[in-house]
């Protein structure tokens, strides 16, 4: 039976040869000073061999002194534009799309994280609110509290002009498009969240002025690259990384949210759906606001394609695509130990086999960087 999955789909000014998205995946294979080493490209170049429609990069940092844990990629520098260039064109000779994800973790940032700028880093945040979860720091000492109270943003056209600068290394890297990291926690939701910003100016209070620094970004992002090279990833159950409103304040928030950047005619809206790994217990209560996603928002994106993330299997997001409910489905830990996963399903192959080894999730280049990387089996034959 032909896959729903497997249809064409035109994503803003995109043409994806199939629905099968893989989602930005942090995997740490990053030398110290944020540049790409040599087996990144063949990951990338792996999964777009393997089938994948459209690949959405891991978050790429915005800035130097934006990293909750050693080991990411950026994208502020003319040389990371340049490492990023030989893993964009890995991609494309594949025949996959590729989009980068523009990210800053804001408050989640730890002081003590090394950089290349040699200073420490700064914690900001929209307010002096701290996450109460514990910071991934280094290999040998775990996770960690974080030691002191985040720095509130003075002036957020500051921040929003490092996306800017961001979006326009991208391009010059020679990405598809770009997407905006407006999820999990991060700095973008934290301004969203009136859990994680109390303030009382132009980006703080209402609904309106919460989601302002959102969509100042979305706008300049929209200015380098047009809004059909343009998405955005949006996670409104909240959970990790200590965010999350009661029910009605958030269908409030991200309904403004949500029409506002369809408003904009992105080439897609990311939706975030509940699953237990977004789930965290802090002082002994589950932090995630559940509820449906797709059925509370999905209605309102009326321009922009609608794509959907959160533990879907192959039936189920089939079924979604064919009732017209998104447009296309958004996998990560299938792809992690399935490099060939769009092959195998396109052949009614048993894709429950290979299980990803989660020791090597968030690996740092101590050891081999193949392993749980690189390393796993395909079945697609190179030529």
């Amino acid at each position: 039976m032909a896959l729903c999955l497997s249809s064409p789909l035109q994503l803003g000014a995109l043409s994806l040869r199939n629905r099968n998205v893989m989602a930005s995946l942090t995997r740490n294979r990053w030398d110290p000073s944020g540049y790409p080493m040599e087996t990144i490209a063949e990951y990338y170049a792996q999964r777009a061999r393997g089938g994948a429609g459209l690949i959405i990069s891991e978050g790429a940092l915005i800035t130097p002194q934006a990293s909750e844990w050693p080991h990411a990629p950026g994208i502020w520098s003319q040389e990371q534009v340049q490492a990023w260039k030989i893993v964009v064109e890995a991609v494309h000779a594949e025949g996959a799309a590729f989009v980068m994800q523009l990210w800053h973790v804001g408050r989640v940032a730890h002081s003590q994280m090394p950089n290349s700028t040699g200073e420490p880093v700064r914690v900001p945040a929209p307010s002096r609110i701290a996450v109460r979860e514990k910071s991934f720091n280094f290999p040998d000492t775990g996770f960690q509290e974080r030691p002191e109270l985040p720095e509130e943003i003075e002036d957020p056209w500051k921040f929003i002009n490092l996306y800017r600068v961001a979006a326009q290394n991208a391009k010059a890297a020679g990405f598809d498009g770009v997407e905006l990291h407006s999820s999990s926690g991060h700095l973008v939701h934290q301004f969203l969240d009136s859990t994680s910003n109390a303030r009382m100016d132009e980006w703080g209070g209402s609904v309106e002025k919460r989601c302002k620094f959102g969509l100042e970004v979305l706008k300049v992002i929209i200015d380098i690259w047009g809004a059909d090279r343009v998405g955005v990833k949006i996670t409104p159950t909240g959970g990790y990384n200590d965010v999350g409103m009661p029910l009605k304040e958030t269908f409030e928030t991200f309904s403004y949210y949500i029409e506002e950047i369809d408003h904009m005619r992105l080439a897609y809206i990311q939706l975030m759906r509940y699953f237990p790994m977004t789930e965290v217990v802090i002082e002994g209560k589950l932090r995630a606001t559940r509820h449906d996603v797709l059925d509370t928002y999905g209605e309102l994106i009326k321009h922009s394609k609608t794509l959907l993330n959160g533990g879907l299997t192959l039936s189920e997001a089939d079924a979604l695509i064919a009732s017209g409910k998104i447009d296309a489905g958004v996998f990560g830990r299938l792809w992690i130990a399935q490099p060939d996963l769009q092959r195998k399903w396109e052949e009614g192959m048993d894709t429950n086999e290979t299980q990803p080894d989660m020791a090597t999730f968030y690996a740092f280049p101590s050891g081999d960087l193949r392993e749980g990387y690189t390393n796993y089996p395909s079945t697609v034959v190179e030529v």
